[in-house]
């Protein structure tokens, strides 16, 4: 199969090599032609898992996103959430009807970035879909090099308009076998991980975080209370899934930390044994707040509100990060407010949301 993959990140070169590797044309795609100059002259990325270390070829490296969409059958984008707007317009003149957009995860970008496409003039009939997590824990090593601890084995993915589900669904699982429907794109984005697990750790390892140059938040920075805070959010995440009437398997976090029935299956400890996520973390531009708080908690709190649902770790983590920040993160633009869906009844946003715009 054609695959586009967009971006520069750890899970965009996992995917490229990844996906080259299990036979499929993949064209990478990344804005800074001179990052991505190694792959480009190479012609390859260097693979590194469980089975050791090795050069995959990537069928096309650019910096041009027209030679990269062209005859893409499917359309990869594991890029932050923080980057949909910007990949939106810049795919806005190069989407075909037929292709299908995977958001690896997407906090809602599958309906943002649908919506930006048109506003661009764009009227092809795209399938937009978004699912829980990246497929892969992985960290790039160097400039061409990146290192996967561990593949999704489970990947709940709704889509944008859902009368598409069905074919957007059979297309990515030729790349991805590991996924499988759960409704539309409010019940996709309400899948999303990151919004649970990051927010408690930044928060309640801020003080460590802004003294030690390098911190485990996943390792030394997991204790008991914080586990408890994130359970406690994630049943605020599964109460508002099911006031919506959105039906099981929820994936409980819980299940990351003690079982292999989550995404990931069995891995927490293999992340911690990596030592990749030892890292410098800044609290005020690391993805772990611009996408997983600003965005993605901000997004849960605001559907909690709209739904009923009462959700106070949501909204108290949401303040307290707006309190070191500065500002009022219930304003924040991916909030149902924000995106002007805040005031439409469940019965017209489920509609919307199944036939599109």
């Amino acid at each position: 199969m054609k695959i586009a993959v967009l971006g520069g990140g750890h899970g965009c070169y996992a995917a490229a090599a990844d996906l080259s590797e299990a036979g499929h044309e993949v064209r990478l795609w990344r804005r800074d032609a001179a990052a991505l100059q190694p792959v480009i002259d190479t012609g390859a990325i260097v693979l590194k898992d469980a089975d050791g270390s090795r050069e995959v070829r990537i069928a096309h490296a650019t910096a041009d996103i027209g030679e990269a969409l062209l005859n893409a059958q499917l359309v990869l984008i594991p890029s932050p959430a923080v980057a949909q707007a910007d990949i939106a317009r810049a795919m806005a003149p190069h989407l075909v009807s037929g292709q299908v957009v995977f958001l690896a995860p997407g906090t809602f970008g599958s309906y943002v970035m649908a919506r930006l496409v048109r506003d661009a003039g764009n009227m092809a009939q795209v399938a937009w879909a978004e699912t829980g997590t990246l497929p892969y824990l992985a960290r790039k090593h160097g400039e061409r090099e990146v290192n996967v601890t561990i593949r999704a084995v489970r990947l709940p993915t709704g889509v944008y308009p859902a009368r598409d589900e069905k074919q957007a669904i059979a297309v990515i699982r030729q790349a991805y076998a590991s996924v499988h429907g759960c409704g539309d794109a409010l019940s996709g984005a309400l899948m999303n991980a990151g919004p649970v697990i990051h927010p408690p750790l930044m928060v309640m390892n801020a003080a460590p975080l802004q003294h030690f140059e390098r911190w485990d938040i996943h390792n030394e920075g997991t204790q008991p209370a914080v586990r408890a805070v994130t359970d406690r959010l994630d049943h605020e995440r599964i109460a508002v899934r099911e006031s919506l009437g959105y039906g099981g398997p929820h994936y409980p976090l819980a299940d990351h930390y003690d079982n292999d029935q989550w995404m990931y299956g069995d891995a927490h400890r293999q992340l911690v044994k990596s030592g990749d996520w030892r890292e410098n973390i800044d609290l005020h531009t690391h993805r772990y707040i611009t996408e997983d708080t600003e965005l993605g908690l901000a997004f849960l709190a605001s559907v909690a509100r709209w739904s009923g649902t009462d959700a106070p770790i949501a909204h108290g983590l949401l303040a307290i990060v707006g309190g070191f920040l500065g500002r009022d993160l219930r304003h924040g633009p991916r909030t149902l407010e924000a995106l002007g869906l805040a005031g439409m009844s469940r019965e017209a946003l489920q509609q919307r949301l199944h036939d599109g715009a």
